[in-house]
């Protein structure tokens, strides 16, 4: 497992749902809906296509519509 640098970690956040990133072992998992980007090589691959979809979500269509809903 590569530990990504806290110092990154600030810098960086969710290109879906603009929140903070967190690692758990090879993946940066974003706070508000759990998008799961992998780490590759050391380097986080932030890209929503690459990202696993949490469960209920079937698509990432289906995933940003939900995440559209909830905003205030």
């Amino acid at each position: 497992m590569d530990t990504i640098a806290a110092s990154l970690l600030d810098l960086v956040v969710c290109p879906v749902t603009h929140s903070r990133l967190r690692q758990e072992g090879d993946f940066l998992v974003a706070e508000k809906g759990g998008l799961r980007y992998p780490i590759k090589d050391g380097l986080p691959v932030l890209l929503p296509d690459a990202a696993e979809i949490p469960a209920p979500y079937h698509s990432l269509a289906e995933f940003k519509a939900a995440m559209a809903a909830q905003a205030p």
